[in-house]
């Protein structure tokens, strides 16, 4: 299959992309995994990338698209993949028709995780991360330490990083509301939208997620 993955911020897409790649055998295509790698192995699109971020602008649409493509020709994506972060926006989501259509490809559906906006600033303002390693994460809420604003694990000061606090989520979902939403109607269009709560257990929302694949794959 191949599957596009939209959400908010906070409607956790990133573990949703894993299991689902995971369970359907397929890459998952993440674009800040694609900026990470291209940057770090020096590639034209990498150098061209940090040169706008490092100057604080945005990257290009065509540099993230350049990225993208070199990405789904590889040979473990020739049976489908998941994107995950692209297209950000309906020019990249046109550019992403046209490349498969180039291919003789098409995409099979475009899952929306939906979360309600309060829901999605509560897990992220909530979440509290250890100084002195930041693979120990809490959450006020969800997962709060034994002692608060202390790590369990290693006994190191939690803090709340600049990008979670409230005021920057509620931007980050203007950003999305503004950018990212319009392309859930550009493919409602093309009739490859189906739309999933992603509120409770991370296994339930796979499950539901990979039963709405497979009414998709089965329709199609």
């Amino acid at each position: 299959m191949r599957i596009v993955l939209v959400g908010p911020p906070g409607a956790g897409k990133g573990t949703q992309a894993a299991f689902l790649a995971s369970n359907l055998s397929i890459p998952h295509i993440s674009t800040g995994d694609l900026f990470r790698a291209n940057i770090s192995r020096q590639t034209d699109l990498g150098k061209l990338a940090k040169s706008y971020m490092d100057a604080g602008n945005l990257v290009p649409d065509e540099v993230t698209i350049g990225m993208a493509k070199d990405r789904m020709e590889q040979p473990d994506a020739e049976n489908g993949f998941l994107l995950d972060g692209f297209p950000r926006n309906v020019s990249q989501a046109e550019s992403l028709d046209e490349m498969l259509q180039h291919e003789g490809m098409k995409l099979d559906a475009v899952l929306d995780l939906e979360v309600p906006e309060e829901e999605v600033v509560k897990r992220i303002a909530g979440r509290r991360i250890c100084r002195n390693d930041s693979a120990h994460v809490f959450h006020v809420s969800y997962k709060a330490p034994k002692q608060d604003g202390v790590c369990d694990v290693c006994g190191g000061e939690l803090y709340q990083r600049d990008d979670d606090s409230e005021e920057t989520v509620r931007k980050r979902l203007e950003v999305y509301h503004t950018q990212t939403e319009p392309i859930i109607d550009y493919y409602k269009a093309q009739g490859l939208v189906v739309t999933i709560s992603a509120l409770g257990k991370v296994e339930d929302v796979t499950g539901r997620a990979m039963e709405a694949l497979q009414h998709e794959g089965d329709a199609a």
